[in-house]
């Protein structure tokens, strides 16, 4: 049996000064809560979309194991607005496997986007951001993404261990099904210490900050021999003075 190693989850009202002093921070769903002003009922409302996410078509190792739904904002404050669709582009330094290429995918599921909880879920992170780096407007990036075993194995990030070149990464664990492995592992970006661990909690979190850590998730398998499972995110990232590939 696999050994899981629970969510270092960072102590209520810390969060912003882990961030500074560790690169990361993990919150758990009553800290989500806490930290965006939502109820636990308007996280949950999040939850729409996934189970009909079209299959991401950019995937250059041949997989079929990832669907995905994407749509950019700008979060100034409280003010959220999203912006005319655009492709999502990294550069290679960044994603070695899928940089350097405009991939167009159909937006955020209205049922998410159009949820009232939605723009104040941006805000709120976009003020946690602000107040680890005096920045902004925020130019985020939302993912919505399943990974799924339909074909033995599934891989969050087919890149490897990776920054994702922008300011700030949340990724919200939405659900797992039926699966073993997804294990999330932090490294400092200029140093040997590292960290691992499962988020198994709905709606808990990780929040790094991208220029000191990187990040990756380990593949994952079904539970059951014969068996299908999935893994859920929410992927959000925050970049300062522009969308990448616009400056």
């Amino acid at each position: 049996m696999a050994i899981i190693f629970p969510p270092p989850y960072t102590p209520a009202g810390t969060w912003q000064a882990a961030l500074r002093d560790e690169g990361y921070a993990v919150l758990s769903p009553a800290a989500v809560a806490a930290a965006t002003g939502l109820s636990a009922a308007e996280i949950a409302g999040l939850r729409v979309g996934w189970d009909d996410l079209p299959p991401d078509e950019y995937l250059r190792d041949g997989g079929r194991y990832r669907s995905r739904r994407h749509s950019c904002f700008v979060v100034d404050g409280d003010d959220v607005r999203m912006t005319p669709h655009r492709a999502h582009w990294q550069s290679l330094d960044y994603n070695a496997l899928h940089g350097g290429m405009e991939r167009m995918y159909q937006p955020l599921s209205p049922g998410l986007a159009g949820q009232p909880a939605w723009p104040r879920l941006l805000a709120a992170i976009g003020t946690l951001c602000s107040g680890v780096r005096d920045a902004g407007p925020w130019h985020v990036e939302a993912h919505q993404f399943r990974i799924d075993t339909s074909d033995g194995i599934g891989r969050p990030t087919p890149e490897g261990a990776h920054r994702d070149g922008v300011d700030f990464v949340a990724v919200f664990m939405v659900g797992r099904e039926g699966i073993k492995g997804g294990e999330t592992r932090v490294f400092q970006a200029d140093g040997p210490d590292g960290q691992r661990f499962t988020l198994l909690e709905p709606w808990s979190l990780l929040f790094l900050d991208d220029a000191r850590v990187i990040h990756e998730s380990t593949p994952i398998q079904p539970e059951a021999e014969d068996g299908h499972g999935h893994r859920d995110t929410l992927v959000l990232t925050f970049r300062a003075g522009a969308f990448q590939g616009e400056d």
